[in-house]
């Protein structure tokens, strides 16, 4: 892939295995998962915001508006990272693990952020994600 440019950022949480953040091919960048743990956190850091889990790795507390607000915030850090912006996403992929249980509020939200640009975006439920979080996006942008 001699025509395409690996980004990575500090900007957003470290990936959980070797991939970057994103790759420009031509105008477009390929976000990899993104999920909605702090920047600078690994996979054996939880870092999730509004997650607390027990000595045995059970909810304590779980905020799922603010997984969702986290998220949005480190995809727009790995498209300005990357020379894009929130205006020129075309494409989202949502992967959620509860979807009965979130699916309203993660739409509530959307909308929130999405009024002006609106890419295409498919939901789906799966059965859980690499870190303990809720939510995840995979992400297509156009860039110059």
């Amino acid at each position: 892939m001699s025509n395409s440019t690996k980004i990575s950022t500090d900007n957003a949480p470290k990936p959980v295995g070797l991939y970057p953040h994103a790759r420009k091919v031509g105008n477009l960048l390929f976000l990899s998962g993104v999920g909605p743990r702090t920047a600078g956190s690994d996979a054996n850091d939880s870092g999730v915001p509004g997650l607390e889990l027990d000595h045995n790795g059970n909810f304590k507390s779980f905020d799922f508006e603010a997984q969702v607000h986290s998220v949005f915030a480190n995809v727009k850090a790995v498209l300005e990272a990357s020379g894009s912006s929130w205006n020129e996403l075309v494409d989202i992929t949502v992967f959620l693990v509860d979807m009965k249980r979130d699916f309203h509020t993660f739409n509530r939200i959307y909308a929130e952020y999405f009024k002006e640009n609106q890419p295409c975006r498919t939901t789906l439920a799966i059965n859980s994600l690499p870190t303990p979080i809720a939510i995840e996006l995979k992400c297509i942008a156009t860039v110059d």
